[in-house]
């Protein structure tokens, strides 16, 4: 099923019904993140573990974000 015609088929619903599916993306889309957030915070503390990460303070990790969101720029 293509986008369009999820879209077309969603269309097709009441407004009630059509409230009610966005509310069950959303909160699908929502758990997804959080699982998605789980499993990379797994990978870290398993990364961290087997000593391939290593701890810094807050400034460091602040200055090493800040100049990766410069170098996108």
């Amino acid at each position: 099923m293509t986008l369009d015609q999820a879209i077309d088929a969603a269309m097709q619903l009441t407004l009630d019904q059509r409230a009610m599916l966005l509310d069950i993306l959303q909160s699908r889309q929502i758990e997804a993140r959080r699982n998605e957030m789980a499993m990379d915070a797994e990978e870290s503390l398993a990364e961290f573990r087997a000593g391939e990460l290593r701890a810094r303070g807050v400034e460091d990790a602040l200055d090493e974000l800040h100049q990766a969101a410069m170098d996108e720029e």
